[in-house]
């Protein structure tokens, strides 16, 4: 059995990242964190994709005779969130609860270092480094640390680049016996966020899934909005209620959101995450719209 830890945001990457995994036949242990980011939803989408994938599989692998995988097997997945949030008061970011407004527009405008937080990879890799040398020393066996880095992140992260992967995967090797055992393992390393959505829909049709139940699952968006919607129900066989409900959407204007949308114009097909703005609820076609606008604008 091949063993894999994840760093599972909720976000498009590594919940792609998840499926590659399941596809390839790992068994994964998936950490989320919850360091104080003001896109909690992040973390809900995490849990309710795990829930989904955890309820269509099987952790038999059948075989067919040509030794083909048969597709929708593939092993449950461990899921954990870890919770630092209270450094999140402590940390100077526009991402974390008490920071400033999330800036809108592309990663290309200077101010979307604005959405950088202090040390975040870093934090997380000594924690999945931890893990991940844990179910190596356990199982007697190799453990794979996956990571969703790819050729579109962004000179504004510092700690997303590869010299800084290098160095803090160096220092882990040197600080811990047996971390001969455990591995990086970066499938997307060479393409971008559209590669990495065309193999989420190839891993779906692998896994016998439904792309959209899928990626509904997953937030994106910088700056989700959250809006009350009501819906009459009837209480026994003749009182009708108004019941109340939360439903998040994502925005369609914060960087992060403008590069999901320009992954999924590309890819040919919507997506399934409602959007909204400040007027409320909005149509796939104006999110289009705006994002195609702002490409434009970035192209010139």
């Amino acid at each position: 059995m091949k063993h894999a830890v994840l760093s599972l945001s909720g976000g498009m990457d590594s919940s792609t990242l998840l499926l590659h995994l399941l596809a390839n036949d790992y068994q994964v242990t998936a950490l989320s964190f919850d360091y104080g980011q003001k896109h909690r939803i992040e973390l809900e989408r995490a849990t309710q994709l795990v829930e989904y994938l955890n309820s269509q599989a099987d952790e038999t692998l059948y075989k067919s005779e040509t030794a083909e995988t048969i597709l929708h097997h593939f092993y449950k997945i461990k899921h954990q969130i870890i919770k630092i949030d209270g450094l999140g008061q402590l940390l100077n970011s526009t991402l974390v609860e008490g920071g400033a407004d999330v800036p809108e527009g592309h990663y290309a405008e200077a101010n979307m270092k604005d959405t950088v937080v202090p040390n975040r990879n870093k934090i997380f890799s000594s924690i999945i480094q931890a893990v991940a040398l844990s179910i190596a020393d356990k199982n007697n066996t190799e453990c794979s640390i996956a990571m969703g880095i790819h050729a579109g992140d962004h000179a504004i992260y510092p700690d997303c680049r590869q010299d800084f992967r290098d160095a803090d995967f160096d220092a882990f090797i040197i600080g811990n016996w047996g971390s001969e055992n455990v591995n990086i393992y970066t499938p997307y390393i060479d393409t971008d966020k559209f590669g990495i959505l065309q193999d989420g829909e190839k891993c779906c049709d692998q896994l016998g899934l439904d792309f959209n139940e899928v990626y509904k699952r997953t937030n994106t968006s910088y700056k989700p909005i959250k809006l009350i919607k009501s819906e009459k129900r009837f209480k026994g066989t003749e009182d009708e209620i108004n019941v109340f409900f939360e439903v998040w959407y994502s925005d369609y204007k914060s960087a992060s959101s403008v590069e999901r949308v320009e992954a999924f114009i590309k890819l040919g097909r919507p997506d399934p995450v409602p959007y909204a703005d400040e007027t409320g609820p909005v149509s796939w076609e104006t999110v289009v719209k705006h994002v195609k606008q702002i490409l434009l604008t970035h192209q010139n």
